[in-house]
């Protein structure tokens, strides 16, 4: 308990600091604090610069208006007390028909499904790089699990950070009143999130010797996932004027 979080990236190791600091640059000498960093739809998923599309076209290339359309419901949802986004407001925001958005999405809860898949993969891809697809060794476990699972943490934070948007629907803000199925996926995200932190926990356990490691990982998988979903609903609720990342090695320091 209140062990300093010491991130670790290949060779490279150093104190983490988020106070005062942008969570997504790499600290100095070029250390991660994660694999990558976590992606934006407003800038990662967008086939080209608007300044680069040539000045005579005026049709998106395929697949280019799915993009746009996401993009541009992630933006609304970043507004300071946005109600229910329906599809006429965000066809206005377009500037186009109901009917363009329906020849790319047969329903809304089609389109938050697109913002469940960015979250999905943006997460969970750098979350298994973090923590690495080797079986535990079940005498020796992983010394690293702990320092592992912070930076899971850390990723889902950062992600939200850099995702306004995105973190309206990871809390479920965005989502009442559509359909129970969007909620029921991004519940299913938090459990695979809290998996994710008891492989890591587990090893840790292993490694100092734990005589009930599953136990003890569970239990701390369990508060971490509390906590992550905690600070996103904080950040959500408050305007996105507290950040998630708030404090967080001196957090993490407690639990750990």
């Amino acid at each position: 308990m209140g062990r300093s979080v010491v991130i670790r990236h290949g060779r490279c190791a150093a104190p983490w600091k988020t106070e005062g600091a942008n969570p997504f640059q790499a600290p100095p000498g070029g250390c991660a604090r994660i694999a990558a960093q976590p992606r934006s739809l407003m800038s990662d998923l967008s086939p080209e610069s608007p300044s680069a599309a040539p000045a005579a076209r005026k049709r998106p290339k395929p697949g280019e208006r799915r993009v746009q359309i996401l993009q541009a419901l992630a933006a609304m949802l970043e507004q300071p007390g946005a109600e229910r986004i329906t599809t006429a407001a965000l066809a206005r925001q377009l500037d186009v028909s109901e009917a363009a958005l329906y020849r790319h999405f047969a329903s809304k809860a089609q389109m938050f499904e697109g913002l469940i898949e960015f979250i999905e993969q943006s997460v969970f891809t750098l979350a298994q790089q973090i923590v690495g697809r080797e079986p535990l060794d079940p005498q020796q476990g992983n010394p690293e699990g702990a320092q592992q699972a912070a930076r899971v943490v850390a990723l889902l934070l950062q992600f939200g950070e850099k995702n306004p948007g995105m973190v309206r629907v990871m809390v479920g803000d965005a989502l009442v009143l559509e359909h129970e199925r969007l909620q029921a996926r991004m519940n299913q995200f938090f459990e695979r999130i809290e998996s994710t932190l008891r492989q890591a926990l587990r090893g840790a356990a292993l490694a100092r010797g734990s005589g009930t490691p599953s136990v003890d990982a569970q239990v701390g998988a369990s508060v971490l996932t509390a906590f992550a979903l905690g600070r996103l609903q904080r950040f959500a609720r408050s305007g996105f004027r507290q950040l998630p990342t708030e404090h967080l090695q001196a957090s993490l320091g407690l639990m750990l």
